[in-house]
Order: structure tokens, then sequence, then C-alpha cells
């Protein structure tokens, strides 16, 4: 006597994935159709860049020498440009500048009623000040008249980067031109450094600040004290660093393969579940019929 034995390595294939049906081919248009949606969610994913956010104590611009980039665009419409108004500025470390004129212009407004102040200056890491005044001036005015529109105050370079909240220029559009003519004007800036990192790694330097502001009319024993727009600024310990990321393509090919392989099980369990149920329900009316 011969005994054969056969061996199959292969599962037989169960008949309710064999047995062609119109719910099977609806279910499998959906999973393509689901797929597909999957896949461009996924891939745009992928595309887009992303930017992360973190905070840490240093000072990200060693290379800068200590100092900051400022550029000032301010309009006095009740002061005249001949009146010798100008930047001075003071810090801790003694610097004491009257009448700062270079990388500066003025523009005359209001048929040279008014004018406008513009100007690029660098200031210390140290707290300070500089204000818009007529302190340089060889003969101070009458009543000069400090009423004024801020049209831009940023420090350090300037970021062209879409999706980043910031306050890179909180002053822009600062109003006081109701505000008492005779008033000075305080406001206390709270400088904080910026990272931006793009994808090559090359890193952008930049501040954000934070302001808050007071009007005042001050006097001293010989009288009135002369009106000036005070900045007043001292420096956050806080770097924030903003960094650009884009998705790994390895964790971009995974995430494919388990769409792809997630919904034809899902599916596969849905179709099952649907035939075993009709050929159940057939049997049944079979046993009706006889």
């Amino acid at each position: 006597m011969t005994f054969v034995t056969l061996f199959d390595i292969y599962r037989k294939v169960p008949k309710d994935l064999t047995q062609p049906t119109y719910t099977g081919a609806f279910i499998s248009i959906c999973c393509c159709v689901f797929m597909l949606f999957l896949f461009l969610s996924e891939l745009t994913g992928f595309i887009a860049t992303e930017i992360v956010n973190e905070l840490y104590v240093d000072d990200p611009d060693k290379d800068s020498g200590g100092k900051i980039d400022v550029s000032l665009n301010v309009s006095l419409p009740n002061l005249h440009c001949d009146c010798d108004g100008g930047v001075d500025i003071q810090d801790e470390m003694g610097r004491h500048e009257v009448g700062h004129i270079d990388n500066s212009m003025k523009v005359p407004l209001n048929d040279g009623y008014g004018c406008r102040f513009e100007g690029e200056f660098t200031i210390n890491k140290v707290p300070g000040n500089f204000h818009v005044s007529t302190h340089s001036a060889t003969a101070q005015p009458q009543n000069p008249d400090m009423t004024h529109i801020i049209h831009k105050l940023t420090f350090g370079e300037k970021l062209q980067v879409q999706h980043i909240q910031g306050a890179f220029n909180a002053l822009v559009g600062a109003n006081r031109l109701e505000s008492n003519s005779l008033a000075s004007h305080d406001y206390i800036l709270k400088i904080v450094p910026t990272v931006y990192e793009d994808l090559s790694g090359k890193q952008r330097f930049s501040y954000q600040y934070t302001v808050a502001n007071k009007e005042y009319v001050a006097y001293s024993h010989t009288g009135r004290i002369i009106p000036a727009i005070w900045f007043r600024y001292d420096l956050s310990p806080i770097t924030v660093k903003y960094t650009e990321r884009r998705q790994p393509v390895y964790r971009f090919i995974t995430t494919i393969c388990a769409i792809i392989g997630g919904t034809f099980t899902v599916a596969g369990i849905i179709d099952s579940c649907i035939f075993t149920a009709s050929e159940a329900w057939k049997k049944i009316q079979i046993g009706k019929m006889s």
C-alpha cells in the first residue's frame, strides 16, 4: 500500500473572497475613494512646511557684537522739520548720544508744518532708552508739540515669513494725535530675542517686543520740561525660536502603507460580514420555501 502525502502551503481562499458581488464592488469603490482622500491628505501634510516654536534661555546672536539694529518711522504733524528734532540714545553702558543723525531722514509734512522722521541706528544689549525730542536744537522751539503717529518700530532683521503670529512691529499705527500737545509720551518695551531657522539650517535673528505706554506733562523746579517721545527698553532673557520642519520620507511611506493595509483589512471584514449575512438570509428563505 502506497501513501501519498500532499502538502498545501497555500491557504485556500474563502468563497466569500472569490465570489463577485455588487456589494463587494461598492465596498471596493468606497475603499479606493477613501484611500485616495487619505493619500492626498498625507501628501499635502508631507509637502507642507511645519513651523515649530520653542523657548530657551540664551543670547542667540552672539556674533552681533552686543548690538541691536533699530528702525524707526514716526510722523509728527505739528512739529516743523527745522526744529532740529532728532533721536537721543542713552543706556546703562554709559552711552549718551544727543541728536543722532546718521542714517536718518526728515520728510516735511502738511506743507512744511509737520515732519516725518525716519532713522536706523543701533542700541546696546543693555537696558536703556532712545527718544525723539528737540533736545539737540540750538534754540528750543516754543511749546513743541509731540503728538504723533508711529508707522514703524522694529528691532533686528526683518522676517518675511507667513503663519507666524508675533509682535515684531507692535507699535505700528499707534496714534497719539488727540493727546495733550504739551505731554511727553513714554513707551516701555520688553524686547524678546527671536530666531527663525529655515529648512536649510540658515538662521535669521530678529526681536519681538511687548509695550505699555503712558503720557504726562512733566515739571521741574525750573518749570515745564520739554516734551519728548520716550522708548524705554529692556531685554528678556528668554529667546523664542521658530524652526521649519518637514515630515521625513520614511514616515510618509509608513503612513501610506498603514492606510492601504488598514483600509483593505476593514473592507474585507465588512464585506465578509455582509456576504455571510446574505448567505444566511438565502438559506433561511430556501428553508421557508421548502
